[in-house]
């Protein structure tokens, strides 16, 4: 795929930087793609449109406060944004780092009495593997630090992030940008899709900074795909199987439950790094339909939708939403494609 297929035109007034008063209230643009056909919908819509009896697969990774602010021993101010997790324990992450020196290996940035951040190694790609010095590490991080709003939002986090950046059924902490599709989902609405049927499961996928990560080459083949973790538990996995056996639809909330259950789909192992990088052409194993928020132009996630609506519909999708006035990115309004 070209690089100058996966861009469009989008006013900076439709990226919403906040999000909507009600976590259900957004818009939804559904795509009915055996039609070709556009209908403008709201989020409180989705029990009528998901399928009776459908498996619906959310991604219950939760996004940690990924940004910390510390003082090295010499009294620089550094800053520490963690990447990925290295364990399951919370204490060793990937990361980067900023300050007026570079950082180096041996390095111990102080950010709260109690709380401290060990450098344990520099990459050559300037990354650094960090260890969290606390008694708790993820408890720690709650407390000190902060939301890793995108970049696009151009704000700082408030204490209202902490909820609102978060899925109502995040569990497993690792992720430094939240799957947004899942942002969107209540109590109410999940009571509404299992009075008709509707089964919920869950993956794990840890959604990392790289989802933000434009593409630069000209030819999509040629993009350095980022990792991420992934886990599709084996009652996931059992449950996949079975409807898929009895012809019961797999709906996926957010590209990143897509990745993780089509990583898995193509003889992956159910628990581990995934780079697959989805765009026209491929040919989808599990997944019958999907709820996705809207894309940044020039990115990976835009090529999947793409290649799961096809092309020209998803670009009259886009264009629509653009001149409806939908919000956009992370907090903004979503699409039901089916």
């Amino acid at each position: 795929m070209r690089l100058d297929e996966l861009d469009y035109g989008l006013p900076e007034a439709l990226i919403a930087t906040e999000p909507p008063p009600d976590r259900d209230g957004a818009r939804l643009l559904h795509i009915a793609r055996g039609l070709g056909q556009l209908s403008h919908r709201t989020v409180r819509d989705l029990p009528a449109l998901v399928p009776e009896g459908a498996l619906l697969v959310v991604n219950d990774t939760r996004v940690i406060p990924a940004r910390l602010h510390g003082t090295k021993a010499s009294g620089g101010k550094t800053e520490i944004f963690l990447l990925r997790p290295l364990d399951d324990t919370g204490a060793r992450w990937r990361a980067l780092g900023r300050a007026s020196k570079p950082i180096r290996a041996g390095t111990v940035i102080e950010v709260a009495a109690g709380f401290s951040v060990r450098v344990d190694s520099r990459d050559e790609d300037g990354s650094l593997g960090v260890t969290l010095l606390a008694d708790d590490p993820f408890a720690a991080l709650e407390r000190h630090g902060e939301v890793p709003l995108p970049p696009y939002m151009r704000r700082a986090p408030t204490e209202a992030d902490r909820a609102r950046y978060q899925t109502v059924y995040a569990a497993r902490p690792g992720a430094v940008a939240a799957p947004t599709a899942g942002l969107h989902l209540t109590p109410a609405l999940f009571d509404a899709m299992r009075a008709r049927g509707v089964s919920r499961v869950a993956v794990t996928l840890h959604v990392g900074a790289g989802t933000f990560a434009p593409v630069t080459v000209d030819d999509l083949d040629q993009h350095p795909m980022h990792a991420e973790w992934y886990e599709v538990p084996e009652a996931t996995a059992a449950a996949v199987r079975a409807a898929r056996a009895t012809g019961r639809p797999v709906v996926a909330v957010g590209t990143t439950a897509v990745r993780a259950l089509e990583s898995w789909a193509l003889d992956g192992p159910p628990r581990g790094d995934t780079r697959l990088l989805i765009q026209p052409g491929y040919s989808f194993r599990v997944v019958d339909a999907m709820v996705t928020n809207f894309h940044l132009p020039r990115s990976t996630l835009l090529a999947l939708v793409m290649a799961f609506a096809g092309a020209d519909l998803t670009r009259r999708a886009y264009a629509e939403a653009v001149a409806a006035r939908y919000r956009f990115f992370s907090y903004g309004d979503a699409m039901f494609i089916g």
